[in-house]
């Protein structure tokens, strides 16, 4: 029969040794498991969203944690965007006469995207951002766009939104048209048209077109034209109220357009 013996904690962290206050220790950290659910729903709500876009919305919620502990659960949780396309190595040089935007409504930047609904049909989503506050007064979307159509929707936003001093576009049929050009006259607003293969004269367009292609047109299905003017309406709002935009210091389009002093409606 073996006999069983009983050794003090102060004796058997001697002989091995370890530190006593290490022996007693109990970790205060708190159960991270809340965290990592809110974390999965933003990103799984908002697919095209870091790490850092992240951060800031959990923040703004009330979560009390620093940009080094969501980085490091977001990547636990293999979350980490792969499938970025690197930048392109141009340099672009603006015109002399361009000077950057800085008040609302001084400068807007307008394109269009192209798209299909499930049957192949093509739809076209007429795109609008302001180059100040990054507020986007509309995403159009219709089957096919004409001059006519195009100053039919800036009639439409101009009630909530107001009228630019200037806008930046290009070239295409639908903005060189005399329906737009007469419009432009009557209101006493400047189309300032880019050169001929220099999209990179209307950047502020091609970068809100980025974000609309990769977090809206490409995340959803469209059964039908109805349904698409509704996916892009709600893309549209969650974008001026929600996203916070890293050019801004985090502050989402609405509240760069309300600390600058313009009132207007989403």
């Amino acid at each position: 029969m073996q006999a069983s013996y009983q050794v003090s904690e102060r004796r058997a962290c001697g002989a091995f040794p370890i530190n006593r206050s290490t022996q007693r220790y109990q970790s205060r950290r708190l159960d991270q498991a809340g965290l990592k659910m809110r974390i999965k729903e933003l990103a799984a709500t908002r697919v095209r969203y870091g790490y850092r876009r992240i951060h800031v919305l959990l923040r703004r919620e009330g979560w009390e944690i620093n940009h080094k502990r969501t980085h490091r659960l977001y990547r636990e949780l293999g979350l980490q965007l792969r499938n970025k396309t690197p930048k392109r190595k141009v340099k672009a040089k603006l015109r002399d006469d361009r000077t950057p935007a800085t008040a609302p409504n001084e400068c807007w930047s307008m394109d269009f995207l192209s798209d299909q609904l499930f049957d192949g049909r093509k739809i076209r989503v007429l795109s609008i951002v302001d180059n100040f506050t990054r507020v986007s007064p509309a995403l159009d979307v219709r089957m096919s766009y004409r001059g006519s159509d195009v100053v039919e929707t800036l009639d439409r936003i101009a009630a909530a939104h107001g009228r630019p001093k200037r806008i930046r576009l290009d070239n295409g049929p639908e903005f060189i048209s005399k329906d737009l050009d007469l419009w432009a006259y009557q209101h006493d607003v400047v189309l300032d048209f880019s050169r001929p293969g220099k999209p990179t004269d209307n950047a502020f367009a091609e970068a809100f077109n980025g974000r609309v292609r990769a977090e809206c047109l490409n995340a959803y299905w469209f059964l039908s034209l109805d349904d698409a003017r509704v996916k892009c309406e709600a893309w549209r709002r969650d974008y001026n109220e929600h996203r916070p935009h890293s050019s801004l210091g985090n502050q989402t389009p609405m509240e760069r357009a309300f600390s600058s002093g313009q009132a207007c409606l989403p």
